[in-house]
Parts: C-alpha cells; structure tokens; sequence
C-alpha cells in the first residue's frame, strides 16, 4: 500500500456524523469514483433522522450503500424508493436530475440507526449527456458470497470473477466487504485504480496496521492480503480511471466550467423539475466553490 488518507469529518448535528475521503488533496479520484462518503453510524432518536432536501445533480452517478439503516430516495424522474442494508441505489445524473433523501417515516417514529457509504462515480465524457436514470437493486440480486469467512457482496461493476447487475458506464470496482475476526482476503487486482476504506474494526494489510475509518489507496497490479483483527466492515472502490479532468462544484460533475455555469442557472431558475412530495429545496450556494451538501 502506498498511501493511506484520513478522511475530513463533518459533525452534522443529532450524533451524524460524515467522513469525505475523495475527493482529497491526496486523490482527486480513485478510478471513476470521484466523491467517497462514510456516513455514521449514528442512532436517531425518535422524530429525527436524514433530511436532505432536494438538490440537482449534473455528470454523475450517485451510489448509495447501507450497513444499517434505511433512506428514503426521490427524484425529479418520479423514482420513490427506500434503500436498506444490502441494497443499491444507483442514480445517474447525466444532463440532469434532482433527489432528496430522507429517513423514511417508519424508521422515524422509533429509535433508528443509519451505517453507509455513498459515492460519485463520474461519466465518461461520451456519457455526461445522456438521459438520467434510477434504479434499485435489492440485495438478493446482487453477486454475494461467503469465503473462509469473508463475506463479499459485488455493487457495481466486476470482481472476483462476478458481475452486478448494476449499469455502469465505464469498468468499475466496487465491493462491500464483511470479515470474521481473524479472516483473510486476497484483494483483486483486475482494474487499473483500487482503494479499500475501513469502515468499522481493526485490520491489517499485508501484515501493516490500518487504521479504521481511512481510505488506503492500493499499488497498481498488486494482490495484498486483507486481515480482519476484529470484526470489519469496508468497501473497495476504483476501475478504469477518468479520461481527463473533471471539475467538482457542489453537486455537479464535468469536463466542462461551462457545463457547470449552466447548471448552476438551471438550478436558479426550477429547469431541473419537481420531486413529487417534496417541495423544499436547497438553495443554490454562493461562490466561492462550495462543498457538496449531501447531508445537511
């Protein structure tokens, strides 16, 4: 392993609490994925929960994973559907989309908890135009396996010699990862890019302590040995890297500043369309480049 990236940890408040490991001074990407969050654990009280009201997207696919948990998603395409452990939300943005996420009013009349990562893969330019999309894959349709005492659940893409289901635009590496104390995994080296991040337990790679809640960005080619020292929860992220540069502003993805322009103006003036149900929406943010605001 040659680089290992703390994450930068926004507190948002009701114990939630959401760590960003890309995009990073350290890796701007991994791969295609150009935005890693670790949301929580967190356990809401009743009455409370995610809230994260409509927002636009532009030149992207949002990935969204539970450990625990269940979320509520939204779209601008009619899309109603709530994601819990196991399950795929995968959600491309293309010319542009707009979501809102919240916990769903069945997890919020009682005590809940939520444990995730979401992330940002970004679209071949061939693709940063085309039509936005929803779709959900539960968890019994995904690629899932027991080995040696590892747990491995493919979420997008190809490993290990297993394929999702999940439409990806370009070759993509993307596995939950579940470890026994005192399992061991060899880690594929089929794509280009790779990253492991810790999410919960001790581990070890290659017989080198890692430490949780941390993305470890993996040499090229290379087949280190993943060692749980506790139980352990992670995710490997990465696959064929970007075909040039893409810029980053709030919620939009593009090769093109321009492209960004329009969809800031887009969003000013209600051209991204309406979310059944959900009429609050998050203003447009000032220069200078904010961050993205996918939990306030």
């Amino acid at each position: 392993m040659t680089l290992i990236i703390p994450p930068r940890t926004h507190d948002l408040g009701d114990g939630f609490t959401v760590r960003r490991a890309v995009p990073t001074l350290q890796a701007r990407s991994v791969g295609p994925f150009v935005f890693v969050d670790h949301m929580g654990p967190a356990v809401f009280e009743p009455d409370r929960g995610i809230d994260v009201r409509p927002h636009p997207h532009i030149g992207l696919a949002t990935v969204t994973y539970l450990w625990e948990g269940a979320i509520g998603h939204r779209d601008t395409l009619g899309s109603d559907q709530v994601i819990r452990p196991g399950d795929v939300n995968w959600m491309t943005s293309g010319r542009g989309i707009a979501h809102s996420e919240r916990t769903p009013p069945q997890a919020r009349a009682e005590r809940s908890g939520v444990h995730g990562m979401q992330t940002w893969v970004a679209l071949p330019k061939a693709h940063e135009e085309t039509a936005p999309e929803f779709y959900h894959h539960p968890a019994a349709t995904l690629p899932h396996w027991q080995q040696h005492g590892a747990g491995l659940r493919v979420i997008a893409g190809r490993a290990f010699g297993y394929e999702s289901p999940v439409r990806v635009f370009s070759d993509t590496f993307n596995v939950a990862l579940d470890l026994q104390a005192e399992a061991e995994l060899a880690l594929d080296d089929g794509v280009v890019e790779r990253a492991l991040y810790i999410l919960e337990g001790e581990a070890q790679l290659d017989g080198a302590d890692v430490p949780a809640r941390h993305l470890v960005v993996l040499d090229r080619g290379t087949r280190p040995v993943l060692r749980a020292l506790t139980p352990l929860k992670a995710m490997l992220v990465g696959g064929e890297p970007l075909d040039g540069p893409r810029h980053l502003w709030w919620n939009f993805v593009s090769s093109s500043k321009e492209r960004i322009e329009q969809a800031k103006q887009d969003w000013r003036e209600g051209r991204f369309g309406k979310i059944a149900g959900d009429d609050e929406f998050i203003p447009l943010p000032p220069d200078p480049k904010p961050e993205p605001v996918n939990y306030p």
